[in-house]
């Protein structure tokens, strides 16, 4: 994924007359919380080239998934990401309800709405901190970390685990938000009103973070369209992409919801660190008003379409065809395909594309131009979890081993005649 093999208009030129040299950082690194290599050529202090080598955490996670019944396999999918534990088996039981032709009851869907958006707001913080740390801002790291607990108390409260909550189901929920526990949220709710202007004015009202993040990290509009970027990594150039927006589920649909850019903060897009910060803390904000409505309009009703589990899988047995499931996670859109076949309990194809692998070719002009002390905070920008979206290098054994790099037309040639092979 070199800078080279694509077409970016930076409208800067490579400094002349000082020594080039290459610094590689990973996969195992202080600033790097998952593994992944970098390999930056630089000029003087500024990157002009930079290399990304994913691979390093690859575990195989849709192979086993094919050799497990759906339910077993919907229990795998929480695991691709701990602190996005929600959002990959909210998709996969959209696109296996989409392909078995399985209804899930309005009370459902609106309990799914709720634990997605407190997951959401979970995850910000969590970012936030992280985007502290990386500042050398430890202060606000144990800061924002310590209001990220009441989340997690909440999470558990309503879910029993503060990671892994296990709540959906195909064709609805695993637990209920009774009446009686709605006042956790409530509780919850009022904690982080009454302390997000403090966060606010801790990271877009200091001279020191605006300092170190204001034009570092630069994404354009026209670049965040041209390399497909999504989540907030794409909103903050002021790309006004959100799954809950454009391809309404679950509960959104009922909504008046827009994608958050940093317009809503009264200031212009420009793509960077700074821009990425308003976003997500501004997304905080609409996640406490999306749960506010979701448990003031909270349906009555039953929480599972098929509460048995031998008939769910008897069901899922007989089920035929493919769906996909897409959701705004908090790093931006995941998306997952499955094919099904009667007689079959395993899915016959399960395909997970997580946010990060969407944001992987975006690092490259968020690093150009920029200084080698900006690495980490451009790094942890687009937010990355490496486990969600690693994948394997192709290995041709008949070349004695040596790994090829394929070019974009024997890449469509061989995709095309993998899809033959699958749907016969």
């Amino acid at each position: 994924m070199h800078n080279e093999r694509i077409n970016l208009d930076l409208g800067e030129e490579r400094t002349c007359g000082l020594t080039s040299y290459s610094i590689p950082i990973g996969p195992t690194h202080p600033a790097l919380k998952e593994p992944i290599r970098f390999s930056f050529d630089i000029e003087g202090e500024r990157i002009v080239g930079v290399d990304i080598q994913p691979g390093f955490a690859h575990r195989g996670i849709e192979y086993m998934g094919m050799r497990r019944n759906l339910i077993q396999t919907l229990y795998l999918s929480e695991r691709i990401c701990g602190i996005c534990s929600i959002s990959h088996p909210l998709t996969l039981v959209q696109a296996v309800e989409a392909a078995a032709a399985i209804e899930v009851p309005p009370r459902a869907q609106t309990i799914r709405t709720i634990i997605g958006e407190v997951e959401r707001i979970h995850s910000h913080l969590l970012w936030a901190g992280v985007g502290a740390h990386e500042l050398g801002f430890d202060t606000l790291l144990h800061l924002t970390w310590n209001v990220r607990e009441k989340v997690m108390d909440l999470l558990e409260q309503l879910t029993g685990n503060r990671v892994d909550y296990a709540i959906p189901i195909y064709g609805g929920v695993r637990r209920d938000i009774p009446q009686e526990k709605a006042h956790l949220a409530y509780e919850a709710l009022e904690y982080y009103n009454g302390i997000l202007q403090q966060l606010i004015d801790a990271f877009l009202h200091d001279k020191s973070v605006e300092m170190r993040t204001r034009n570092i990290g630069v994404m354009t509009y026209d670049q965040a369209i041209a390399l497909c970027a999504v989540g907030p990594t794409a909103r903050a150039s002021g790309v006004k992409k959100d799954v809950r927006q454009d391809w309404p589920y679950f509960s959104y649909a009922d909504m008046d919801l827009h994608a958050i850019t940093p317009e809503d903060f009264g200031t212009d897009a420009i793509g960077d660190v700074y821009d990425n910060i308003i976003v997500r803390l501004l997304e905080v904000a609409q996640s406490i008003k999306i749960i506010e409505h979701c448990l003031e309009t909270m349906p009555s009703g039953e929480l599972q379409s098929i509460p048995k589990v031998p008939a769910l899988l008897a069901a899922l047995k007989k089920a035929e065809g493919e769906g996909i499931g897409r959701h705004e996670a908090p790093r931006g859109e995941v998306f997952h395909y499955v094919r099904l076949e009667a007689g079959v309990e395993e899915p016959v194809v399960w395909k997970v594309k997580a946010p990060t692998y969407s944001n992987l070719m975006p690092w490259v002009p968020k690093f150009l131009g920029d200084e080698i002390a900006d690495i980490p905070i451009i790094a942890a920008s687009i937010d990355p979890c490496m486990c969600c979206m690693d994948r394997v290098h192709l290995v041709d054994s008949g070349d004695h081993g040596r790994r090829a790099i394929l070019q974009k037309a024997e890449l469509i040639k061989l995709s095309r005649e993998k899809t033959r092979r699958v749907c016969g």
